[in-house]
Parts: structure tokens; C-alpha cells; sequence
């Protein structure tokens, strides 16, 4: 049946992880259309262009790791490792999704379009880093934190530097929890010889690494009060973010990763949604 066919789709590119991008994104609308009011249909287009470049990367990166998913006990059971998809449905996915998101660029405007194909790029890139350095994590970081500042764009017309510091403290937060998230392929990415900071660094100097830049994100986020500015409504918001912050480096440990779906998804996800409803709060009742 075709609905089985979408949640294949689904689950080859996590769509429900993007949930961790889309709030940021929308907090970025949120800040920009107190000074330049946002139409529904640029809301639209914004959500269909995070749509088709969030597919098109997941399944660029599903496409170039193949091979190394293949061999990797954790990830055999992927759509395209297992056989429910094969390689040229992937290849139509990433062509469609690319295709999407270059022409919702579009529509939002033409430094969105002109700025659309190095985006990808980036993205694509990605997947690649992890064969020869261990800064990978910071390129997904800075690929996926390019949505606060494109939403800006989108939105407003121009970049605007107040509004980088989002796209970092996106970019330190994906940053150290895809360390985190690291920590279970330590064996595997040493046995095939692929970079990244836990199987290069360590587990403990991995988790120091993680917690160093979500201390960042923490930094960035709370900067927003002051740039923008916002209001004590906010404060309490990231109040919430800081202490779920704590709590995911808790629940990781190297010793003890069976909680880390936990802190994963779970966790990052109500940091994500809290900051947008912290923003969208802060904003309605100024």
C-alpha cells in the first residue's frame, strides 16, 4: 500500500527529526516578523523548503554511507539497508527533495534562490567529513544551524547579523548531541577507520567536547535577550532549556548508553520546541 511506501520514505530520512531544525527556524520568523510582518504563504514556502532540504540531505547521507551502514550492526536495519528501498528510489528522493527546495527558495525570494545551491552543498558535504576529519559533527552543526539565518532571509529580504547568533547556538546544539549520539559506533568507526570525536578523542573527552558546546548553545541563546531584545517570559523559557541541557548530559554516560535514544529524540526535542514557545510567548505578550 502506498501509506507503508510514505513511512518507509519516513523512516530512511528520520522525518520526525526534523523537529529538532524546524523550531529554530520558526523562532527566527518569529523575531523577524516583529519589524517585517511574515504572509502565510511565506510561512508556507519556508516550511516546504526545510522539507526538501532536510529529505534531500538525509537521503544523500543515507545514499553515500551505504556501504558502511551495511557493515554497522546498529544501522542494518535502515530502509535502505535492509531492501525496502533500493538505491535509484533514493537517488529519485534526494533529486525530487533537491528540486523542492531549490524552487521554494525561489519563491521566497532571489537571495534565497541564489543562496539555495551552496546550502546543498554544505549538506552534501556533510556526509563525507566523517572519512576524514573528527569535526564532522560541527559540519552537520553548521549545515542544519543555516536554517535560523535562511529563515531570516526568507522572511526579511536581507541578512542580518543579529540574527547569527541563533544559527549557532542550532549549530552547537546539533553539534553536541550528534557527539553524543556518536558514542555508540565508537568500535565500528575505529574498526573502519572513520573520524569522528568519540572514536578519535575518546569517550571522555568526547563528552567534554559535547558539553562545551552546549554551553555555547546556552551562551547563544541567552545573547538573544539581549540582541533582540526579549522579555523575562523568555528568560524563563531558557531557564527550562538550560536544565534539560544538564539533564541529557546525565542520562549519557559512557559506561551506560542505553538511555540515550532517551536523550536523543526525546530531550532534544522539548529543547527545540520549548525555545520556539519561548520565543512566540515572549513576542505575543510584548
Amino acid at each position: 500500500m502506498w501509506i507503508n511506501r510514505v513511512r518507509t520514505y519516513g523512516r530512511l530520512i528520520k522525518f520526525s527529526h526534523t523537529v529538532f531544525a524546524l523550531p529554530f527556524a520558526l523562532a527566527a520568523v518569529l523575531l523577524a516578523h516583529r519589524e517585517h510582518p511574515v504572509t502565510l504563504w511565506t510561512l508556507v514556502w519556508i516550511m516546504i523548503a526545510m522539507a526538501g532540504a532536510r529529505s534531500a540531505a538525509m537521503g544523500f547521507n543515507r545514499y553515500a554511507d551505504f556501504e558502511y551502514d551495511r557493515r554497522n550492526p546498529r544501522t542494518t536495519g535502515r530502509p535502505l539497508t535492509a531492501g525496502q528501498i533500493d538505491k535509484p528510489s533514493v537517488l529519485k528522493l534526494i533529486l525530487a527533495s533537491s528540486t523542492i527546495f531549490v524552487l521554494s527558495a525561489a519563491m521566497l525570494g532571489k537571495l534565497c534562490f541564489i543562496l539555495s545551491i551552496p546550502v546543498l552543498v554544505v549538506l552534501f558535504l556533510y556526509s563525507y567529513t566523517k572519512r576524514f576529519t573528527a569535526f564532522s559533527h560541527l559540519v552537520l552543526g553548521f549545515g542544519i544551524g543555516l536554517a535560523p539565518a535562511g529563515a531570516w532571509v526568507a522572511t526579511t529580504g536581507n541578512l542580518d547579523i543579529r540574527i547569527f547568533p541563533l544559527s549557532f547556538a542550532l549549530m552547537t546544539y546539533i553539534a553536541g548531541f550528534d557527539i553524543l549520539y556518536a558514542l555508540q559506533d565508537i568500535d565500528f568507526d575505529r574498526k573502519e577507520k572513520l573520524c569522528s570525536i568519540p572514536a578519535c578523542w575518546g569517550s571522555q573527552r568526547a563528552l567534554q567536547a559535547s558539553n562545551l558546546l552546549h554551553t555555547l548553545t546556552f551562551l547563544f541563546l541567552l545573547s538573544l535577550y539581549f540582541i533582540f531584545p526579549l522579555g523575562r517570559t523568555y528568560l524563563i523559557f531558557l531557564s527550562i532549556i538550560s536544565l534539560l541541557l544538564i539533564a541529557e548530559h546525565k542520562l549519557v554516560r559512557p559506561d551506560s548508553l542505553e538511555r540515550i535514544n532517551l536523550a536523543f529524540f526525546h530531550v532534544n526535542s522539548a529543547i527545540s520546541i520549548l525555545l520556539f514557545v519561548g520565543v512566540w510567548t515572549d513576542v505575543w505578550l510584548s
